[in-house]
């Protein structure tokens, strides 16, 4: 709650906000419809996304659930390799791989790494939240973050406080790695630029506040027998860590990327997230909900974290064009009450049957960003049946996912119209991205981000008519 006593009225708070912005914000995303004395390239609401307090306990459980959950799947992709687990399950997630990129995730020095920053993303639904994806390679903690720093100074307490991305973000990385004094680099691509401000501004905050933290280009590092290192005013620093702002699916492209990979499989370097194109696959949705490997959830991820994902990940198919058996079905898919044996089944289905959502599952571009994704009853038969047959088609090169929509509830907020000089409402539907950091092996929830989109948006994501905004949990007599 805002603790001021003196509270500016909702107009003076936005308009502080946009004042105390760097103009551009930290994020070159779309303005070509941003009002040109708006700082951020979003709409900017006078406080923060309210949860309540189960909700943000929910989300604190959902942190330790998503590790087990990534230890379970590095798991079960090597049981899988070495014939323990059934091996279709390796072979769905290296598909429309080169054998370089598979090779890099069996790397026995990285065998047990996994991602030192979790972001899933939850559709708030009436019923509660629904997990959608996992972000591979997550961005947007560092805008989060500054917007925070501001909502903060108002006298708004958040979930994760004033420095919680900044401060779990450093400890995340210094904690996973053997040195005193380590050297930071977050290494960002030509294909990830509109992220370098932002990462730069995290760099300059750790810089602040610990110590040595650079946000280069891959063109900047350099090498000896020894590792990594940069070079910053005619002095060379050692390299410890590196934060991977770059996609796989994109290596052979990236300048001096084999340098990269190559002191990781020597563990000179901490790179993370870790070069394992399995697990940034949105394939583990699928194989979450998939019967035969039920019980190895059960086993791996205990009770708490089973019901909880369980609940929360929605049943997801691979769109796998092979034949079946024709006394067999896939599990759990009805239309009318007909099990499906055959995806044709699903062309030319009524609207209101179309409630799915058809994306690829990673490791190309469309996989980035919601690129991909397309809604089946935002579309007509036409185009659905041909997204259909698309997804179908593209198996063998890169995997399609066929997942049950849910409708995110509507929730009013408010925002500063540039254009009128006036707050308004907008009634939006809203993704939560909470973001987690593994400190000292075990996830701490830091800070969570709220997009509020239009409620005629099917595809929730960052946008010029979105609100974003850091969130706040209210007490329980609020």
């Amino acid at each position: 709650m805002l603790q001021s006593k003196d509270e500016p009225n909702p107009r003076q708070i936005c308009l502080k906000l946009n004042e105390m912005t760097p103009k551009g914000g930290l994020f070159k995303g779309d303005r070509k419809n941003v009002h040109p004395e708006s700082n951020l390239p979003w709409r900017i609401s006078p406080e923060p996304f309210w949860l309540n307090v189960d909700q943000q306990k929910e989300l604190e459980q959902l942190g330790q659930s998503l590790q087990k959950f990534y230890i379970a799947a590095n798991t079960l992709y090597h049981q899988s390799a070495k014939g323990i687990q059934p091996s279709w399950i390796k072979q769905y997630l290296d598909l429309g791989k080169p054998n370089y990129i598979t090779e890099m995730g069996q790397w026995n020095r990285i065998k047990s790494q996994l991602p030192l920053v979790m972001r899933p993303d939850l559709i708030l639904t009436e019923n509660g939240f629904r997990l959608i994806e996992m972000d591979s390679i997550p961005g947007g903690m560092g805008f989060t973050a500054q917007i925070s720093h501001l909502y903060s100074d108002l006298g708004y307490e958040l979930i994760g406080g004033r420095n919680g991305l900044v401060e779990g973000f450093y400890n995340a990385l210094a904690t996973s790695i053997n040195s005193q004094d380590p050297t930071i680099a977050f290494v960002v691509s030509d294909e990830s630029e509109s992220y370098r401000t932002e990462m730069q501004w995290i760099s300059d905050e750790f810089n602040q506040n610990h110590g040595k933290s650079y946000c280069i280009h891959p063109s900047d590092i350099h090498f000896d027998d020894e590792g990594l290192f940069l070079t910053d005013q005619n002095i060379e620093h050692r390299i410890d860590a590196i934060y991977r702002f770059f996609e796989l699916f994109d290596l052979k492209n990236i300048q001096k990327a084999e340098l990269i990979t190559y002191f990781t499989k020597k563990n000179s370097i901490r790179l993370t997230p870790p070069p394992k194109a399995y697990l940034e696959e949105k394939l583990w949705l699928a194989f979450f909900h998939h019967p035969q490997l039920k019980s190895f959830w059960k086993k791996e991820l205990g009770r708490i974290a089973f019901e909880q994902l369980s609940t929360l990940i929605p049943k997801t198919w691979i769109l796998d064009p092979r034949p079946i058996t024709p006394h067999a079905s896939v599990s759990d898919i009805e239309i009318d009450n007909i099990k499906i044996n055959n995806w044709d089944q699903l062309k030319g289905l009524s609207k209101k049957n179309r409630e799915m959502v058809i994306k690829p599952s990673g490791f190309c571009e469309l996989a980035y960003e919601s690129k991909g994704v397309t809604v089946g009853h935002d579309m007509s038969e036409e185009m659905w049946n041909k997204n259909l047959q698309n997804g179908l088609d593209k198996f063998k090169q890169n995997p399609y996912l066929l997942q049950v929509f849910h409708k995110a509830m509507r929730k009013t907020m408010h925002y500063y119209d540039f254009f009128e000089d006036k707050v308004k409402p907008m009634r939006g539907r809203t993704l939560i991205r909470p973001y987690f950091y593994i400190i000292d092996g075990k996830a701490k929830l830091s800070g969570v981000q709220a997009v509020v989109c239009p409620p005629d948006k099917k595809i929730l994501h960052g946008m010029v008519d979105a609100i974003i905004t850091p969130c706040a949990s209210y007490p329980e007599n609020r």
